[in-house]
């Protein structure tokens, strides 16, 4: 009977390249699989530290400092990945858009969240193991979109691929674009809304001492001064930013309750109009373009108010 290993603590040294990063994005990037809720547990009972020291899962980390990680891979055990159901298998298989060697891309309902939290128990991460296909391993998440935000969610197949779009996504080489019905018609046709983002409570909010946030915005079609059909592309990547901005402009997203005037269209479907649409990786694949479709409910405001979405 040969002897078993015991699973070894790993003491890493932050990379330069991981500089400024939040502690719980780190472990997005090279742990995608540990649950949020298991990363918070393993904080609080002091398994991980940060220099020696208690960490919190928003601590900023610098290059050098030594993160003490635990076996953690040994620790997340089938209950704690929850067994995927035969309906989830197939529900999430359904969202699959585009699959090659090194990507997967999905089509995100509006309502589902990326990842788990407080009182969210059904969410992308917790699904990803069924959509290993033909690999030995789950695809890894490299990006989030809103939970009530529709459309394009890309997947890492392995760890190279996370690290190369993690990356691109962090230095914003991929090109996204956005599709919109927003309340109201915009000033102008063409913008840049230039507008830095500062998180207050729970909400983000415009103010000169935030991040710097940069947004483009294109009317494609409009009712009147009634609504209109927009076209979104951010250039930073901060929280909300496409929501807020269009409510710091005066058209704020139909369907956006925490960013909208609440002003209510009876005659739509009370969801947020927000759907990533479409998404460039050129830059790392060549020539790949790909596209979402519209959710149902979505392609039937477009009918309700008279409006048309042009090729894109």
């Amino acid at each position: 009977m040969g002897l078993e290993l015991m699973p070894r603590v790993e003491i890493v040294t932050i990379k330069d390249q991981d500089d400024g990063m939040r502690l719980n994005r780190w472990f997005l990037k090279y742990y995608p699989n540990l649950p949020l809720a298991r990363l918070q547990k393993l904080l609080r009972t002091k398994q991980i530290k940060v220099d020696g020291k208690k960490a919190e899962v928003s601590l900023k980390l610098s290059s050098g400092q030594q993160l003490r990680i635990p076996p953690i891979n040994d620790e997340i055990t089938e209950t704690e990945k929850g067994k995927i159901s035969k309906t989830d298998e197939e529900f999430i298989k359904s969202l699959v858009v585009y699959k090659d060697e090194n990507i997967i891309v999905l089509n995100k309902p509006s309502g589902l969240a990326v990842q788990g939290g407080t009182n969210t128990k059904h969410h992308i991460d917790g699904m990803l193991n069924a959509l290993s296909f033909e690999k030995k391993e789950a695809p890894r998440l490299v990006h989030r979109i809103d939970k009530d935000t529709s459309g394009i969610l890309v997947l890492a197949r392995d760890r190279k691929n996370a690290e190369i779009l993690t990356r691109a996504f962090k230095e914003k080489d991929i090109n996204k674009t956005y599709i919109a019905v927003v309340q109201g018609k915009p000033k102008k046709d063409k913008m840049i809304i230039d507008a830095p983002l500062l998180k207050s409570g729970e909400k983000m909010i415009v103010s000169p001492e935030g991040q710097k946030s940069l947004s483009e915005m294109e009317v494609l079609d409009c009712t009147g001064n009634k609504v209109a059909l927009v076209k979104l592309s951010p250039k930073t990547g901060r929280t909300h930013q496409l929501r807020v901005h269009m409510q710091y402009i005066g058209n704020p997203i139909i369907g956006d309750d925490k960013y909208g005037n609440r002003e209510k269209f009876n005659d739509v479907a009370n969801k947020l109009h927000l759907h990533a649409y479409k998404i460039d990786l050129s830059s790392i694949y060549k020539e790949l373009v790909v596209k979402a479709m519209l959710p149902d409910y979505f392609n039937e405001t477009l009918a309700t108010l008279g409006l048309e979405l042009p090729e894109i």
